[in-house]
Parts: structure tokens; sequence; C-alpha cells
């Protein structure tokens, strides 16, 4: 995977900056979702602590790398696009969440940690390019 992250970055002529306020972004944006999915934890299950805090932090997401990181305008055709990459990535979390709570008996605070962490790359280069105009 970390080959594949590197072929799509050199190919797609990534800004730097974009990078770093990406990870910015992101890092304020994940511990958002996981204080509210440890806050949810004390009422639901976990999987629905984690659904409901992640769809929250989808529509935190589109605004703040729409506008902070890729400073581009509100699209109509983009906001139906984005939430694409993160249902995607929800059900792999979802699964490895599953996997390493259920399977692997993991602490369910530490392995949500475990799954953005592995999707994090990919997430980046799905968000650039569905949020970035290209000329």
């Amino acid at each position: 995977m970390v080959v594949l992250v590197k072929l799509v970055l050199m190919k797609t002529k990534v800004n730097f900056g974009e990078i770093i306020r990406f990870i910015i972004v992101g890092i304020l944006n994940t511990g958002f979702t996981y204080v509210l999915y440890l806050i949810l934890l004390l009422y639901f299950p976990y999987s629905i602590a984690y659904t409901i805090s992640y769809f929250l932090g989808i529509i935190i997401s589109y605004l703040l790398n729409t506008f902070l990181v890729f400073k581009q305008p509100i699209s109509i055709k983009r906001i139906i696009k984005f939430p694409i990459i993160y249902v995607v990535q929800y059900l792999i979390n979802l699964l490895l969440v599953f996997i390493l709570v259920d399977t692997i008996n993991m602490n369910e605070k530490i392995a949500l940690l475990i799954s953005i962490a592995i999707t994090f790359p990919i997430t980046f280069i799905l968000t650039r390019y569905i949020l970035k105009k290209r000329n």
C-alpha cells in the first residue's frame, strides 16, 4: 500500500503545503470525532458510537478540506461525491475495528485509532482527487 501511495503522489504533483494542511485538519477532525466517540461510548455500543461520530466528522472534513486544505469553493458536484470516500473508509474502518475488538480482543478505544492510521493515506489521495479543481 505504501508503494501505491508513493506512486499516486508522484503522478499527481501534490503540493507539500496541501499534505501538511491535510494532516493538521485530519488530526483536528480525528481528535474531534474520537472525543465524540468516547463520549458516545458511555451511551451506545461501539458500532453506533462510531457511526454517529464518523458521519459528523464527514461534514466537518468536507468544510475544512474544501476551504483550508485545497482552498476551493463549495460545489454541489463535490458535495455529492465527497461522502463516497468516507462511506468506503467507514466500511473498512468498521471492519478493522470489528476484527481488532471482537477477534483480537483489543481495547475498543485503541482499535479505532489503529484503523484510522491504516486508512489515512488513501483518504488524502481520494479527497484531493474529488476536491481539487482540475485545469
